[in-house]
């Protein structure tokens, strides 16, 4: 009967301290929640031949850069590190080269990086706008990017970047919150 308890109680201490012992899962890596602002827009409109709506919450800066042209400018998101830059080219018989270029910088450029990219046609003859607004899904620098033109005289590239790591998963929210902000600006543009 000794021999019994002794075994008991040997079998309740193993239990015991096997029963102590954390085991340790890792958690899944989590990202910050990101309040973002109502949606409101309004109208850029000054001696560029084309003029649009931008979201309030955007600051519309001017590009000074050396090598920049007249009508480049920046939409900048400074407290979601983000920017949409706006690069535009009169076109005196180079359409064809501009395409090019443009085709060239998001599937050559981008390829590497990119999981899929793709091209959503915008065609709006009453108001002479035809572009392509690109998605760039995987680890791209810019997951948006997008033209738009007359096909005569303008042509407005612009893409969107965020100041951080190119992470798709943790910039997803901030990435489809600003494409919406782009889609506004591709369908409001007019020409002057």
């Amino acid at each position: 009967m000794n021999s019994f308890r002794l075994l008991v109680c040997w079998f309740l201490l193993v239990v015991a301290c096997a029963s102590c012992q954390q085991n340790y899962v890792p958690k899944p890596h989590t990202y910050f929640r990101i309040d973002f602002p109502e949606k409101e827009y309004r109208i850029f409109d000054n001696s560029c031949p084309f003029s649009f709506e931008y979201p309030v919450y955007g600051t519309l800066v001017r590009d000074t850069r050396p090598a920049s042209e007249p009508c480049w400018y920046y939409i900048n998101f400074p407290k979601y590190k983000g920017t949409i830059y706006l690069t535009y080219k009169k076109i005196d018989n180079d359409f064809d080269i501009f395409m090019e270029d443009n085709w060239r910088f998001i599937y050559t450029g981008m390829a590497q990086k990119a999981d899929a990219i793709i091209p959503h046609p915008y065609v709006i003859p009453e108001i002479n706008v035809y572009g392509t607004l690109y998605d760039i899904k995987g680890d791209a620098a810019s997951s948006v990017m997008f033209y738009v033109t007359d096909s005569v005289q303008n042509f407005l590239r612009g893409s969107l970047y965020f100041y951080a790591r190119p992470n798709y998963d943790s910039l997803a929210p901030a990435i489809n919150f600003f494409r919406e902000d782009v889609d506004v600006l591709m369908k409001t543009i007019r020409w002057k």
